[in-house]
């Protein structure tokens, strides 16, 4: 369900309009607009607080001074692609643990992730609920695996 228009901002999915107090924070890569607005609104829906970059130097940027929680990043940009943007972020202390989940078009798309170090991949076109269930994985690591 492809919304190709600009949603308004104030809709009854998102609580917060101007900040998800404690959400988590995605920080989402990729150059085709309809992509970027596309998965921006649904991760906003899901309660997620959204930052966008149309390239990898446009990330970097957004990396500090407050970082997000999780990014989601398209391999194939003008200006920096994600492999210059992966390796830079991770030479930056501060912000290389940040977890990566690649999402390409690219056939190769699952070798390409593991080469930069990311925790998930998905290829393009890929299932929404896919998608959510490794955003939630990625952010919540431990959640499976913690024993009290």
């Amino acid at each position: 369900m492809e919304n190709p228009g600009v949603a308004p901002r104030e809709t009854a999915l998102t609580p917060h309009n101007t900040q998800h107090a404690g959400a988590p924070v995605v920080l989402v890569v990729d150059d085709d607009p309809d992509i970027l607005e596309a998965l921006s609104e649904i991760l906003e829906a899901e309660g997620f607080e959204i930052r966008r970059a149309r390239n990898g130097k446009e990330a970097l940027e957004r990396l500090e001074p407050d970082p997000p929680n999780l990014i989601l990043l398209d391999l194939m940009m003008p200006v920096m692609d994600g492999w210059e943007f992966a390796q830079r972020m991770r030479q930056k202390p501060a912000v290389a643990g940040i977890p990566l989940i690649v999402l390409s078009a690219d056939r190769n798309v699952g070798s390409k992730a593991a080469d930069i170090g990311a925790v998930g991949h998905l290829a393009k076109p890929f299932e929404l609920n896919d998608l959510l269930d490794m955003v939630r994985r990625s952010l919540n690591p431990a959640a499976a695996s913690t024993s009290a």
